[in-house]
């Protein structure tokens, strides 16, 4: 079931409410919100998109692929946790991953820069990275 997207029946900037003059179409219907979420298991569901595209949504994911800006390298990383989201402060709560989430991976803190409920992966951002094996933290 879509969700119609068209704004028919709201008012114009001089207060009239004009008559319809579109018919209700399926192109212009969307979907809901289902959240990718961090689960235990890769989880996607394939939609049918404009022009009879594909659009991969993911649904659960406990990996994501995570590039380190100094050093150009990316690795495939276990999401352990969602830190924060500016989109939404529930989302962290109930561990929603969208465009923008601060999430801890065993690679470090990383931010999202992918979308996943649109592209079927997670791609982040590292942070903070850990320190490197055999370096003495200091402090």
């Amino acid at each position: 079931m879509g969700v119609y997207q068209y704004r028919d029946l709201k008012k114009p900037s001089g207060g009239l409410r004009s008559l319809p003059h579109k018919r209700k179409r399926r192109y212009a219907t969307g979907d809901y919100f289902v959240p990718a979420v961090l689960g235990e298991a890769r989880e996607v569901r394939v939609k049918r998109a404009m022009g009879g595209n594909m659009k991969v949504a993911l649904r659960a994911v406990s990996e994501a692929v995570v590039s380190d800006p100094k050093t150009g390298k990316s690795v495939k990383a276990k999401i352990l946790a969602v830190v924060s989201t500016p989109a939404n402060r529930e989302y962290a709560r109930r561990n929603i991953i969208t465009k923008g989430t601060i999430i801890r991976t065993s690679a470090g803190v990383a931010r999202v820069t992918s979308r996943p409920g649109q592209d079927g992966v997670v791609n982040a951002i590292l942070i903070e990275g850990q320190a490197p094996a055999g370096a003495a933290k200091s402090g």
